[in-house]
């Protein structure tokens, strides 16, 4: 921010957590500026009877809509929330609230929306511009007072209206507020642009890394090798010394838990869901196993753990169990557990079975309504895979470990750059409408004078 000058001349605002503003800065309510969720008495005659935007809350993410939806006004005016063109859209519940999920409407079929009834809606009138309350909703202060003040329980806590309605902020004059959102349009443009290349870029490297396992796991890693046909169509050619086989040949499913040794206070590792990822277990909660052996899965150190149910499975949430409390543990009834026979070393099944081919026939084959979508035990049993020797499974497992390594080195760098993006993509908006930055003198680009850079201006 240093490049950017202060106002000349601040006052106490009077509210204690927004302290000084820019002297000729008003402090107002956003209930004085805007009306929140519009009656639906003002749709006209001629809307009602026509079609318009639907917007479920998945729809509504942070600066975008998604606009594939049309519905008949009649159909939803009951039960659902409305909208129009140049209408704020803000999720009021946890966690779209606290991911930003907030938009100016925009392109609307007909002009008019309706959407799920967690979308509070911020039609501003003549004293402000949508645009500045749109970015002054993104700053900080209000952002942690409102998720401080939200009520419910669980996943349904909501952000109160009177919380939105009564929320005190500086506004400048309208002319004032114009040239801010400019600025800010382009500034927040060039800074979007970086994050898109940045995330660009993390893709290629997932795919890459994608092409790298499944060439490996598929076709071994000497190039002048001699091949031979796998007799299965989509596998094609592979070594002609390697072993083709049925996972149900290569590892045990779901080891039975009549195997398990215990006493009634010996612990053991507690793996829900959400504590299996890709190539790794959080492994930080514990139970007795007395309290887990007779409702959740059982597995010991050095099994693979596969997620079962989508969105999981197609996230590639497969990890080797290691580190677990007495060398056994328990987790999610949708969780596959897989046990390695003597034919196959552990980790390159884990490699294998995160090639794309797999994880492709795997998903057309789940069955199950909705999110509950699970991948058949015997589909998993009869997967045919090929196998090479076992010096040949460590070479490649060798070689995937450290192309993991400079995989997630480039991957962590490109996500650290997007995160420190995004700071300053926050931090600047902060700065512009709360006044701690005079961006008066700024001109557009494309309109100043090509002796007088923005910059110099700014």
């Amino acid at each position: 921010m240093a490049k950017y000058k202060a106002y000349p001349e601040y006052k106490d605002s009077g509210v204690e957590w927004l302290g000084e503003l820019p002297a000729h800065w008003k402090t107002l309510a956003i209930k004085h500026v805007a009306r929140l969720n519009p009656s639906k008495s003002c749709i006209s005659i001629e809307k009602m009877k026509g079609m318009c935007s639907f917007i479920p809350m998945e729809k509504l993410k942070f600066n975008s809509l998604c606009l594939d939806e049309i519905k008949g006004v009649s159909d939803v005016y009951n039960g659902y929330t409305y909208f129009e063109n140049e209408d704020i859209l803000i999720a009021k519940v946890t966690p779209c609230f606290e991911n930003k999920n907030m938009v100016v409407a925009y392109e609307l079929n007909n002009g008019i929306g309706f959407g799920s009834s967690e979308i509070y809606v911020l039609r501003c009138n003549d004293i402000i511009n949508n645009y500045f309350l749109f970015y002054r909703l993104q700053e900080d202060n209000f952002m942690s007072i409102a998720e401080g003040t939200m009520t419910g329980a669980g996943g349904l806590k909501r952000v109160p209206s009177e919380i939105l309605n009564n929320f005190k902020f500086g506004l400048p004059s309208k002319k004032e507020q114009s040239i801010i959102v400019n600025f800010l349009k382009h500034e927040t443009a060039k800074i979007d642009n970086l994050i898109e290349k940045q995330q660009q870029l993390i893709e290629l490297l997932k795919e890459k890394r994608q092409a790298v396992i499944s060439h490996a796991v598929t076709k071994g890693l000497n190039p002048d090798v001699s091949m031979k046909s796998s007799g299965v169509e989509w596998l094609g050619d592979i070594p002609s010394h390697w072993l083709c086989t049925k996972i149900k040949h290569i590892a045990l499913l779901t080891p039975k838990k009549s195997s398990v040794n215990f006493k009634n206070y010996d612990e053991c590792t507690f793996i829900p869901m959400e504590k299996l990822k890709r190539n790794s277990l959080v492994t930080d909660e514990s139970k007795l196993i007395r309290d887990v052996i007779s409702s959740y899965t059982y597995f010991e150190d050095d099994d693979l753990l596969l997620a079962k149910v989508t969105p999981c499975f197609e996230n590639k949430n497969i990890a080797v169990a290691r580190g677990l409390v007495n060398s056994i543990g328990f987790g999610s009834t949708e969780i596959y557990v897989l046990r390695p026979t003597e034919k196959i070393r552990v980790n390159y099944l884990l490699y294998r079975l995160q090639e794309d081919n797999f994880i492709r026939a795997a998903t057309a084959a789940m069955t199950g309504a909705g999110g509950l979508r699970r991948v058949p035990s015997d589909f998993l049993l009869n997967y045919p895979i090929a196998i090479p020797p076992k010096p040949e499974m460590d070479a490649i497992v060798a070689y995937l470990n450290a192309q993991e390594v400079h995989y997630n080195l480039m991957e962590k760098n490109a996500t650290q750059a997007v995160q420190l993006l995004q700071e300053r993509r926050t931090a600047l908006i902060s700065a512009a409408v709360t006044g701690k930055i005079d961006v008066r003198d700024w001109v557009a680009p494309d309109t100043q004078d090509v002796e007088e850079p923005q910059e110099a201006t700014a």
